[in-house]
């Protein structure tokens, strides 16, 4: 950490600038300069898909606040949506493993109203443009690979994808491939992909050209099929004894944990809800003690209640994991819609995007 760094993290450095922080004043001088915070600027996009939701890379040159990531890991995006507050969606890192301050890039598809602006990732695919600032957490996830440079194996890997859920499968293959890990080290490498089309494969000239490489790697690409643990076992008749990661739609992987269930080897991602357990009737009333809002309990997420009551609470992923909607539930009795757990302490931070109130409930929101 260099001197200027240094004093800038500083207490005393703090102190002087609060209540705003050190970062603000900085990124008035120059967007790019930071204490703590990181930030991003966009170098390109490129186009991968089209159709209603396109597929899109972004590169980014972080701050040098940013720590880098490890391949498989994925990030919270926040950007600064026309007509609304700062708006935060999670993002896998598609490019190799990257150390302090290295560009990343994150391949996108457009969700939501075919609007752009009107959700993070449209705006990253279809607004975004060289130059623009976006606002990064710093790595997160253990979708990884237990090995390094300095430690490879060589362990018959196995990745099985499904639509955009090939990210993090690809960044740690390009992670591989750039480090050396090829089958001169003994390495076997097989990638199973499944896409709607032809049309809607992402990075697949790049998959074609690792295909044809001299590299160990066995790349297989279903368009318009389903998984099945037949050709899975015709693919890869030792896979429930291979080390496996697998990432995509729901549906699939309950095909795929199923195909392991006696297996110890299978590690998976999934950036959507599954399944929400049911909360049953919805009684008694919602209310926001701090905006003062107060409504008859509808049954869905204090998130989704709040928004209906025109509250504008700062949320993030909307699935549980980045963890900036908690707010403090005073009273009440809420349950977890992933997991189905309830909870009544009063005076607890609970994350409203997954928290829908059980009767009676008060949120200060």
């Amino acid at each position: 950490m260099s001197l200027a760094g240094t004093i800038l993290r500083s207490r005393a450095v703090a102190a002087l600038t609060s209540p705003h922080g050190v970062d603000r004043y900085l990124e008035q001088i120059n967007p790019m300069w930071a204490a703590r915070e990181v930030r991003a600027q966009v170098l390109s996009v490129h186009r991968e898909t089209g159709g209603e939701h396109p597929v899109a890379t972004i590169t980014l040159q972080p701050t040098s606040t940013w720590r880098g990531h490890r391949a498989g890991q994925y990030v919270q995006v926040g950007v600064d949506l026309p007509g609304s507050r700062r708006t935060t969606r999670c993002f896998t890192i598609s490019s190799a493993a990257s150390l302090p301050g290295e560009t990343i890039t994150l391949t996108v598809r457009a969700q939501g109203e075919a609007r752009p602006g009107q959700s993070v990732s449209r705006w990253l695919v279809e607004r975004a443009q060289p130059g623009d600032l976006v606002h990064l957490s710093q790595a997160e996830g253990d979708f990884v690979l237990e090995e390094s440079p300095a430690t490879p194996t060589n362990n018959h890997l196995l990745f099985v994808t499904g639509g955009s859920g090939i990210t993090p499968a690809m960044s740690i293959l390009r992670t591989l491939l750039r480090d050396g890990y090829d089958g001169r080290a003994g390495r076997r490498v097989t990638f199973l992909h499944y896409a709607r089309s032809a049309e809607d494969q992402i990075f697949a000239d790049e998959l074609a050209e690792i295909a044809a490489a001299d590299n160990d790697v066995d790349v297989v690409l279903r368009h318009g099929s389903v998984f099945s643990e037949f050709e899975l076992r015709r693919l890869v008749p030792a896979y429930a004894a291979t080390d496996t990661w697998a990432c995509g739609p729901a549906p699939m992987l309950d095909l795929v944990r199923e195909a392991y269930a006696d297996s110890t080897r299978l590690r998976t991602e999934l950036f959507n809800v599954a399944s929400v357990v049911p909360s049953g009737a919805a009684e008694g009333d919602v209310a926001f003690s701090r905006s003062g809002q107060q409504a008859a309990n509808t049954g869905a997420t204090l998130l989704e209640q709040a928004e209906a009551l025109g509250l504008r609470p700062t949320s993030g992923c909307r699935m549980g994991i980045c963890f900036s909607c908690t707010a403090t539930k005073s009273s009440g009795t809420v349950r977890n819609v992933l997991t189905g757990e309830e909870s009544s302490r009063p005076d607890e931070e609970v994350r409203v995007c997954v928290s829908a109130p059980v009767g009676d409930c008060v949120v200060d929101l």
